[in-house]
């Protein structure tokens, strides 16, 4: 409109200008060029505020418009809505669906909480492809990588962002809610050591595995005749102990991508072989060495919860299964003894672990995924959703405003250690098949099926058609 109003305006000046023109001669020229310049003058003038009016009327619609998003935003309400919540940790799933049902009737939104044992990856793109996904959903990392730019919302505006360091953040925008802190090392049993020693244990004298091969002949030499367990789940054995190979080099990418183009030899490797070295205590001394990959999980867990044991290789996730048994009072963990000279022998591997994301779908409604942002919310400020991260499920916020104790004994040494800066970084970005298709090659060597050397040559074959996650 102002467009138009302007050359009208302009058109009854020109015309004004013309007839001038035509109207006089030689005596009349001056007057009639002063007439010409005060036209142009005056149409220059009123373009002039033509156009800081219509930039004013712009400015007052965004601002309008701006106004109206921001009430509309302000009426999305997730009360009445129901919602989702996809859990991949197996170790909660029994808290999440008593919170679930809980939450539903205290905040008027049903919560309905689903598990799998399928790879992330693979049962949401099931999800995906009927159409059916989930308002939440709890993945890995390197999900979040390759999901958050076709699935999730964006979730930098929240409240939660600036008290935590371990948000997943894409190209400026965060993605990634982080469920809590996680960290892996040696879970061992204080007490089970003192009652076979004699003595009280001191974690952070067990540094090489001089120092653990030392501790582990003095129990069997106080009658503990197999002091150690381990876990024969692919997961553990090559999503955890065998990704410490990687973790613990400098630059984890240039380490596989070294073993992929044959530049660097896994058996050579000096790293490989010093973890490779405490993994043999682990299995030499393990309670079920004569039927390894047939132990169950529970039995070992409560093996070591009772006394029985005094190490195995784990995370603080353990507690959930640890804490069913009739535990003894004084566990925790500690790092991988090595023999390397880099300090992590002295670190636990670990960082934020698990992330939710909102997903952005059409078929989720805006009520839908405002009730998920005030979930988020909950677990973060609540006391009650703190009560639940904390205590009930014994996770470690990773969130700086909670003040909970964590009252678990490995959630305690977790927090102690990166409290302290001592965590060596997961590397989250390993192939979807690396803990079924390593897994299954650590098993082997864990029933003495394979050596050393043919453990690092199927590794590396895996690895040559193997890519990391993208980041």
């Amino acid at each position: 409109m102002k467009k138009k109003w302007i050359a009208v305006a302009l058109a009854g000046v020109l015309s004004v200008g013309l007839a001038a023109c035509g109207g006089g001669g030689a005596a009349s020229k001056g007057a009639d060029a002063k007439s010409a310049s005060a036209a142009a003058e005056s149409a220059s003038k009123s373009e002039a505020a033509a156009e800081s009016e219509a930039a004013a009327e712009s400015e007052a619609t965004a601002e309008s418009e701006a106004a109206a998003e921001s009430e509309a935003k302000a009426e999305v309400s997730g009360e009445g809505a129901s919602i989702t919540i996809f859990n991949s940790k197996m170790e909660i799933q029994s808290q999440m669906e008593e919170m679930a049902e809980k939450y539903s009737e205290e905040k008027g939104v049903d919560v309905e909480v689903y598990y799998s044992s399928d790879t992330v990856a693979a049962h949401l793109s099931t999800k995906y492809a009927s159409n059916d996904p989930y308002t939440i959903s709890m993945v890995d990392a390197k999900d979040i990588y390759s999901l958050a730019a076709d699935h999730a919302v964006d979730l930098s505006d929240q409240d939660w962002v600036k008290d935590t360091t371990q948000a997943i953040s894409i190209d400026g925008k965060v993605y990634g809610f982080p469920v809590c802190v996680e960290a892996r090392g040696i879970i061992y049993n204080a007490d089970a050591i003192k009652e076979a020693t004699g003595e009280d244990f001191d974690p952070a004298s067990i540094k090489t595995t001089e120092d653990f091969q030392a501790c582990i002949d003095a129990l069997i030499a106080g009658g503990m005749e197999t002091p150690t367990g381990v876990m024969k789940e692919d997961w553990s054995l090559a999503a955890h102990f065998l990704a410490e190979v990687y973790e613990q080099h400098e630059d984890p990418d240039a380490f596989i991508a070294g073993i992929k183009d044959g530049s660097i030899k896994l058996i050579e490797d000096e790293k490989f072989n010093q973890l490779m070295d405490t993994f043999d205590i682990l299995k030499d001394n393990n309670y079920a060495k004569a039927s390894a990959i047939s132990a169950e999980r529970e039995v070992t867990e409560q093996k070591l919860a009772e006394g029985e044991l005094a190490f195995m290789f784990g995370g603080n996730w353990d507690w959930s299964v640890l804490n069913a048994y009739d535990y003894t009072e004084n566990m925790g963990m500690m790092p991988v003894p090595n023999d390397s000279e880099d300090g992590s022998n002295e670190k636990l591997v670990g960082g934020g672990s698990k992330y939710f994301f909102i997903d952005s779908s059409d078929s989720i409604s805006e009520e839908q995924r405002q009730a998920a942002k005030d979930f988020l919310n909950w677990l973060v400020y609540d006391e009650e959703g703190q009560e639940f991260l904390v205590t009930d499920c014994a996770l470690v916020p990773a969130y700086s405003n909670i003040e909970k104790e964590v009252v678990d004994p490995l959630g305690k040494s977790v927090k102690s250690f990166s409290d302290a800066g001592n965590l060596i970084p997961n590397y989250n970005y390993l192939p979807d098949d690396h803990y079924a298709q390593c897994g299954a090659i650590f098993q082997q060597y864990l029933a003495d099926q394979l050596d050393r050397e043919g453990l690092a040559d199927k590794i590396t074959e895996y690895w040559a058609t193997a890519e990391v996650g993208e980041h």
